[in-house]
């Protein structure tokens, strides 16, 4: 993906959430990918800016709609 055409579509506390999202994504035909500054996941705790969630802005609407919590998902209360 030419980084021109790249957009952060979330940002994340932790890898793990940021690469479930991206499978998400992935397997619904969406190409994704997670960035972070983690000096190539050897050094986690340099997430302090978080771990971003990218996507083609052509493809940006969809994959946020994708990702959207649904009825039976999100806050339990």
């Amino acid at each position: 993906m030419p980084d021109h055409d790249l957009v952060v579509l979330r940002t994340y506390l932790n890898g793990l959430d940021a690469e479930i999202d991206c499978g998400r994504l992935e397997a619904a035909g969406l190409p994704a990918m997670v960035r972070s500054d983690d000096c190539g996941g050897m050094r986690p705790h340099l997430w302090l800016r978080g771990v971003e969630l990218v996507v083609r802005a052509e493809d940006r609407d969809a994959a946020a709609a994708l990702l959207e919590p649904g009825p039976d998902e999100g806050d339990p209360d």
